[in-house]
């Protein structure tokens, strides 16, 4: 890829509950040259804004249609219960789905767990989203099973979570349009996200980082030292075919002075 086919920033869409702080940094670091723009889309919207060239990349919630987004799965969340603080529950680090039988358990239309069967009660009417339905829980409504990102994303004082196994978990996924080959920025957050050093051969190579005043100062010894070697005082090889002057020691064949003649 030649400098002029190189987009001039990289999109990266991220839905509720995702924290890309890390790999942005890491990112901002190995391509200072190429701005990484944050895109916030809904979990519902994000495939489709990854499928319309919205964005270049996503970090997403599983599934998605393959056919046309490629995925690579990166974690999967535990699911909790978000209840007050005065709930009988809180007495247990975790909760199972039989001690909320008897629980009205709100199911927001922008749920994200993959239910077969709803646990609970269910409420008269769905909340439209996951922050409405933790309003009803502080309001005593009922509770609320989300992904753990989720319940610390919406936090509040006068509510907590406990993890709730054997339950559906979310699986949060870096995606892209389906593509023979993945683009050069993308397999470069790709190597970001898996943990690929910055001198790996896959992606497009890194911005050489730029040497430090002590690298350079370093540098600079080593090249005084090494001309003082040359110019000092370390003997030359006298030329081809010319003879050593013979007012040194080295005057005569071997190099060492004769005995005076006897008169």
């Amino acid at each position: 890829m030649t400098g002029s086919d190189i987009p001039s920033s990289f999109r990266l869409a991220y839905v509720p509950g995702v924290t890309p702080t890390k790999w942005v940094r890491v990112w901002r670091e190995r391509l200072p040259d190429t701005p990484l723009e944050l895109v916030q889309a809904t979990a519902a919207d994000a495939p489709g804004l990854l499928a319309d060239g919205g964005a270049d990349a996503g970090l997403v919630r599983l599934p998605v249609d393959r056919d046309v987004l490629a995925a690579i799965p990166l974690y999967t969340e535990t699911t909790v219960v978000v209840i007050p603080k005065d709930h009988v529950a809180t007495a247990a680090e975790e909760v199972s789905l039989a001690e909320l039988a008897d629980e009205i358990v709100l199911h927001p239309l922008d749920d994200v767990l993959d239910w077969e069967t709803l646990p609970g009660r269910p409420a008269v009417e769905r909340p439209a989203t996951t922050a409405d339905a933790i309003e009803l829980v502080a309001a005593g409504v009922g509770v609320l099973l989300v992904p753990q990102s989720l319940a610390r994303l919406h936090h509040r004082k006068d509510l907590t979570y406990r993890p709730v196994p054997e339950t559906p978990e979310s699986r949060v996924a870096l995606s892209w349009p389906q593509a023979d080959e993945a683009p050069d920025l993308v397999e470069e957050f790709i190597g970001i996200v898996r943990g690929r050093t910055v001198n790996s051969t896959r992606g497009r190579a890194a911005t050489p980082q730029r040497p430090t005043a002590k690298a350079k100062e370093k540098a600079k010894g080593k090249r005084a030292g090494a001309g003082g070697g040359q110019g000092g005082g370390a003997r030359h090889k006298p030329a081809a075919g010319r003879k050593p002057s013979s007012g040194g020691r080295a005057g005569g064949p071997s190099g060492k002075r004769g005995k005076p003649r006897g008169r």
